[in-house]
């Protein structure tokens, strides 16, 4: 589990997790393509429609189209396809699945959505190189040592822990943990994940949102959101502070900074995009 998901966060609104699909979706989004205001196209099966005449803009990065909704029929335009994202977890749990991910990027419509192909596609391989470290290639949905699910209820917060003491145990790709955290993701997302933090553990899109959500508006124990650190070029070190800080970096743990870095180089290279610089911290 990180340790930053140890620490009070402060988190921004965001779309809720999930919505049922209500419509067909229109043509693929191109990048190419000149759009007039009105357009509709699909993007991340959901259908987005032009405010203005726009170019090169994909929905959702700016501030040029409307999210119209959830939609069915369509293509998945991920940065990382199905057959990658199997190649990448191949002996993963079946809970976690490609849709379920999928389903997830309309909370955050910024991440790896924003800048070159090649920017996208690796700040989809940082993140799921921390989901492959963390839940050890997703074949765990939850914590497995129940001796210390106790722990992770902060008395001192004033909502408590209503949904009892051995509730906020570690679920999902990174293992989200602590009451706090589920009560900021939970507000965050439009669910109510403190009286019911089990829904990380039956639900794959909320799974994958709480790990979005952490990783698009945390700092953690870094300066800046992963997500600005793979946007910005920092690389992918600084992503590793934002999760641990000084239990890796600086010299912390140099061995799991390594182990961290073979991994992103694996999973980039089923990508097919260079890591780039910044992998160590």
């Amino acid at each position: 589990m990180p340790a930053a998901l140890a620490a009070l966060v402060t988190v921004a609104p965001a779309a809720s997790a999930s919505a049922p699909a209500a419509q067909p979706c229109a043509p693929l989004h191109s990048a190419t393509a000149d759009y007039r205001a009105g357009d509709t196209v699909s993007h991340h099966g959901r259908n987005w429609s032009a405010k203005w005449w726009t170019r090169g803009e994909n929905p959702g990065a700016g501030s040029a189209w409307a999210d119209r909704g959830a939609c069915t029929g369509g293509v998945s335009d991920f940065v990382i396809g199905e057959e990658e994202f199997d190649a990448i977890f191949p002996d993963r749990d079946p809970f976690y699945t490609y849709q379920g991910l999928i389903d997830a990027l309309h909370a955050y419509p910024r991440f790896a959505n924003v800048g070159t192909p090649q920017t996208r596609a690796r700040e989809a391989a940082a993140f799921l190189t921390h989901a492959d470290f963390e839940s050890v290639g997703l074949k765990y949905v939850k914590e497995i040592n129940e001796a210390n699910y106790w722990r992770k209820c902060d008395d001192t917060q004033p909502f408590g822990c209503p949904a009892g003491r051995e509730a906020y145990y570690g679920r999902g790709p990174i293992m989200f943990s602590w009451n706090f955290n589920y009560k900021a993701a939970g507000d965050a997302l439009g669910l109510d994940l403190l009286n019911d933090p089990w829904l990380v553990e039956r639900d794959p899109s909320v799974a994958w949102a709480t790990a979005l959500w952490y990783w698009n508006t945390q700092n953690g124990p870094g300066t800046m959101t992963s997500h600005d650190a793979m946007v910005g070029g920092a690389g992918f070190g600084e992503t590793i502070r934002s999760l641990n800080g000084a239990l890796e970096c600086d010299g912390g743990n140099p061995a799991s900074v390594a182990a961290r870095v073979e991994r992103y180089e694996r999973i980039t290279g089923i990508v097919g995009v260079a890591p780039g610089a910044g992998l160590t911290c």
